[in-house]
Formats: C-alpha cells, structure tokens, sequence
C-alpha cells in the first residue's frame, strides 16, 4: 500500500492514532543505515505498491564540523504515524516533516542538538510535505517542516497554522542515465525537458505521494500540457521518499539503464555514491526549481492537545543564528557544497516564492 493511500486510510478517517510502538523506527546518527535493500524493480504498473528502501543509506556525517553533533543525546526517533496523545508527555513534540531533511541527514544533526538545548524529545514523521501538512491541519502534530508554499499558504489561510518562518531553500533538478536517451541536456526550461522525456517515451519515475516534490513535479508537467494524470506507459508513481525514489530509478528497467526523475538537491548529494544517476538538467535560477522550507506551527486555539510552547521552541530553534549557521556548512565538509542555504530574515518574494 502506497504512502498516499496509508494516509487517507490512517488520518483522514479520524484522529484516532495507531500507537507508537506499532510503528517507531529507532535509528542512531545514521537514520536509515541498516535499512534492507530496495525490493526488486518494479513494474510500471505496481511501482506505486512496492515498498522500497534506499539501496545504501546515505551518510550522515555531513554535519558542518564534529563540534556541531551533541556528545550525548537520546537517538532521533522517526515514525510513519502519529503517536497517541495519551502517550505523549509535555517533554515531548511531534514533528510532521519532508521525507527530504531526513534522507539528506539534516535532522539527525539538528535534532539531537534541540534536545540537548531544550529538554524536549521529538517525535519525528517523516512522511512528505503534503501528508505532513494534513497532519497539522488535523492536530495530529505540533510543528511542521515542509516545502509546498502553495499548500502551506492554504493551511495558514485555512487558520491551521500559526507562526510560519522562512527556514532555507536549495534546488529541484532532473537526473537520470549519462546516456540520457531523451537527449533532455541544453533544454531551454525544464518543462523543454519534461516533454523531451514524454516524447521519447522514456521511463519518468514519480515520488505520487503527494509530496512537495512531488506537488514541485505536477506543476512542471501541468506547464508542459501532458496529463500524467491519465498514467501513461512511460510514468510510474513509487509512493516512496525521495531516496527509495532515487534507487528505484536508478535501477531502471530489464536493459539496466535507469530511468528519469526530479530530485532535490540535498538528497541527490546524500544519495549520490549510491545511485547511478547524473544531474541532466539543472537552472537554480528558474522559478519553478527553486525548493523552499519552511517551519510552521500548529495553531493551538485549534486544538486543545497541541504542545504550543515545545512548538514555539522547536521554531525558535530552527531560526536561531547558530542552527541557520548549521544549515548553511551542512554538507560542506562531505560534498564539497551546501545541502541547503538559510534564508531567515529574508523575503519569500527575495527567492522567488510562489
């Protein structure tokens, strides 16, 4: 069963919860390194029902220095759904996020160092942006990092959402095989791109889960007039994350050549030794590439079991001097370049937001 439909089945139905212990997946440092190999390829009719796993987790010691990881702090605690209210302390926050800042390794910097400072524990779900935000909007968790500024400018609009800060931005471009048979490179625009792939029929891999990648991906296609909607033979929707969507394309098909997809930059980085994929396409100056992130609260008045003061501490956090300084050398060391750029204090309109 894919993400999306896990979702509509577990949360929209009510706010009843499955409990913690069903679901938690306790991971050190390295939050997906014992992680099993991906299942086989999928065809492209069941790609979107297949589980996958990255086929090596990437490597979280992309921390901007040794200094920046605490010396002692409880693991960071990821979950594919929210825990029981009832089992929640006023120590404890639940995070709905992208799939994105977990795959690059991002949190497991970041979180640890928060709960050594704050005396909170968070419980993260990593789920993708638009499953995340229905959290939110349900009161299922109390702060949300996301990067869909549509669907996050409806959650404010909607009064689900309190105290949204510009957090940091990086990139969305097209990877695929170095043989790149659709010939996408010196495409004008990435929708150019987008309908070089169409036109050859070659094999375009789809995160489908609702995602802000995947909502980013909807709209190039939209721009380009194909209806991927309609499913044709050369689309496959994985409902996975990021990096189980990158080791899917990257395995390809029966002749071995991989596939198509968009990525976002910081995960692309984290998963690049472990995936066969190169950048094809790529224009950070375009509008419809630039990825931006953002930290929201859950509006308290909406819902009475909403940890508000943890909330405000975790944004207080996130766009603090010293972890935008984190954010900023993240990756450095490793990659040789930023996984993502801090933006606080800046304008959205300065990016180019939607």
């Amino acid at each position: 069963m894919s993400l999306t439909n896990f979702l509509r089945s577990k949360f929209l139905r009510s706010f009843t919860v499955l409990a913690l212990t069903a679901s938690l997946v306790i991971t050190a440092v390295s939050c997906s390194s014992s992680a099993p190999a991906p299942s086989p390829t999928p065809s492209k009719s069941a790609a979107a029902s297949a589980p996958a796993s990255p086929a090596a987790s990437p490597s979280t010691s992309a921390s901007p220095s040794p200094s920046a990881k605490p010396t002692s702090s409880p693991p960071v605690v990821y979950a594919t759904s929210a825990p029981s209210r009832a089992s929640i302390t006023t120590k404890d926050i639940i995070l709905s996020t992208t799939t994105s800042v977990r795959d690059s390794g991002l949190l497991d910097v970041l979180i640890p160092i928060f709960q050594n400072q704050t005396g909170y524990q968070v419980k993260t779900i990593a789920i993708g942006t638009g499953p995340a935000i229905v959290m939110g909007a349900r009161g299922d968790s109390d702060v949300m990092l996301v990067h869909d500024p549509p669907a996050e400018v409806k959650l404010m609009n909607d009064g689900n959402g309190t105290n949204r800060q510009l957090l940091a931005h990086n990139d969305f471009f097209v990877v695929g095989p170095s043989s790149d048979p659709a010939k996408i490179k010196g495409s004008k625009t990435v929708a150019e791109a987008f309908s070089k792939i169409a036109a050859a029929n070659a094999t375009f891999v789809s995160r489908g889960d609702n995602s802000g990648t995947n909502s980013a991906e909807l709209r190039i296609w939209n721009a380009t007039g194909i209806d991927v909607s309609k499913k044709p033979s050369w689309y496959i929707s994985t409902g996975q994350g990021m990096g189980a969507t990158l080791s899917i394309t990257s395995q390809g098909g029966k002749d071995g050549v991989p596939y198509y997809t968009l990525s976002d930059r910081a995960t692309y980085l984290a998963y690049k030794k472990n995936v066969q994929l190169d950048i094809l396409y790529e224009n950070s100056s375009e509008p419809a590439l630039l990825n931006i992130y953002h930290v929201i609260q859950v509006n308290p008045d909406r819902f009475k079991d909403i940890n508000a003061a943890g909330a405000k501490a975790f944004v207080d956090f996130m766009i603090s001097p010293d972890t935008q300084k984190l954010i900023g050398q993240f990756g450095v060391a490793q990659y040789g370049q930023p996984l993502f750029f801090p933006d606080y204090g800046k304008k959205e309109s300065d990016l180019g937001s939607v």
